[in-house]
């Protein structure tokens, strides 16, 4: 499992380790194989595990009388669950589900803990990253509570160039394909209106879309309109 250590060291969660002790603990992870479509788990359940992404993508969404509303959108190097790792007992907010194959390292509480007591700093780290996930479920309930759904739909795609952004001669590459369908249900609203607003963006130049991929051409005039 030495093979994990350099995919640890980019882990805001685990960057104040050791190599020493990212080498002790990257055994305790399991590897695990999925396709396309998998639920990883579903709302409700037990938590025991974190899940760290090797590759492919993975989403984290909720039902509410049957719809869906995507909370986030996951990839290579993200990492999911780790409330499971703060107290024993709780259960899943949220479901997960791979949007690609993926390969996915596990890790269960038990098997942490041991780790957690042994550095203070390991704790604080693990506090910090699920206040600043808290902060950001705040701003997306305040944008569907408070702005309409065009500032919305550009609000979304800016925050996910900001996670999932690659620089490209052309703009800023969202590298993760979404469905106008996915964009709705990420933003609250109805398929026509995200095909409308993203039309609009398309006509002003300001994004470009090929194969379900946005491309932000002019990531500042997309944030002058978010009002």
């Amino acid at each position: 499992m030495k093979t994990i250590v350099p995919l640890l060291q980019n882990v805001p969660l685990f960057q104040e380790l050791s190599h020493t002790d990212l080498l002790g603990i990257a055994p305790l992870f399991e590897e695990k194989k999925v396709k396309k479509g998998s639920i990883l788990f579903l709302e409700g359940d037990a938590g025991e595990e974190l899940f760290l992404i090797k590759s492919g993508v993975v989403k984290i969404y909720r039902l509410d009388e049957a719809k869906e509303i995507i909370l986030a959108l996951f990839r290579d190097g993200d990492f999911f669950g780790e409330m499971s790792l703060i107290s024993a007992g709780l259960t899943r907010s949220a479901t997960a589900e791979t949007l690609e194959a993926c390969t996915l390292y596990a890790l269960k509480r038990t098997s942490f803990v041991q780790y957690m007591e042994k550095s203070p700093r390991l704790c604080l780290k693990l506090l910090e990253t699920t206040m600043g996930r808290l902060r950001q479920a705040n701003d997306q309930i305040y944008d569907l509570t408070f702005l309409g759904v065009r500032s919305r739909i550009m609000k979304t795609i800016i925050r996910l160039s900001e996670q999932h952004g690659i620089p490209t001669p052309e703009g800023l590459l969202i590298n993760v394909k979404l469905t106008h369908q996915q964009l709705a249900n990420m933003v609250g609203t109805v398929r026509e209106s995200v095909t409308k607003v993203l039309q609009e963006l398309q006509d002003d130049a300001l994004i470009q879309i090929d194969k379900k991929l946005i491309t932000l051409r002019n990531v500042e005039a997309i944030k002058s309109e978010i009002r």
